[in-house]
């Protein structure tokens, strides 16, 4: 019997008002194991401080998890809204570490965070399996939560230092007070869904 790999998936950014949505796919191979270590539990990274994702990230990066992050930008979120838009970024990254790993779908079992599916048929596909709460029950989802919060961040870093007047650095981009008022102070910048802030301009 072929032992399945492991894929988790998962997003972060889906309420934020600027700034991509990002997903990531993170690989465990046959018999991986996460170990217990001076980290503490891996749990979903919205749980964690800034530091221990950090720390996670790292740990992770040594142990050679492998993983693939696509991104969907405003336009097409304020085209084809963000739930597809999440759904097209898990494909995407999903489509990305099957190809940086040389594996056949038939080779993997997948698992998505509740709420994300593979495209828009993703319910219909037989390996990916979506389930609530994700980051908590399954270890390759809290890997792939880890990887995007911390890839997002720090591109919305960047971001910050191009539109310095939102404070992106701070917020990440989520509909903060300081956020909402910058841009109804300022008015929307490109890096803006219209779509989720119609009520502040």
């Amino acid at each position: 019997m072929i032992r399945k790999y492991v894929i988790g998936i998962d997003e972060v950014g889906r309420g934020c008002l600027a700034g991509p949505v990002v997903v990531v796919a993170a690989l465990f191979r046959p018999g991986f194991r996460i170990g217990s270590n001076e980290l503490g539990a891996l749990r979903d990274s919205k749980k964690l401080t800034k530091v221990a994702r950090g720390k996670w990230f790292e740990y992770l990066s040594e142990l050679g998890v492998s993983y693939a992050a696509a991104k969907v930008y405003p336009s097409v979120i304020d085209r084809i809204n963000i739930t597809q838009a999440a759904n097209l970024a898990a494909l995407r990254a999903f489509q990305k570490i099957l190809e940086k790993n040389n594996l056949s779908a038939k080779r993997v079992r997948v698992y998505l965070d509740g709420g994300l599916y593979l495209g828009r048929d993703g319910r219909k596909i037989k390996f990916a399996k979506t389930v609530v709460r994700g980051d908590e029950k399954i270890k390759a989802v809290a890997v792939a939560s880890v990887f995007a919060k911390v890839k997002r961040d720090k591109y919305m870093q960047k971001l910050a230092k191009k539109y310095p007047k939102y404070g992106l650095d701070i917020h990440k981009g989520y509909g903060t007070k300081m956020h909402r008022g910058a841009i109804r102070k300022y008015g929307p910048a490109e890096i803006h869904r219209r779509s989720f802030i119609s009520n502040l301009v």
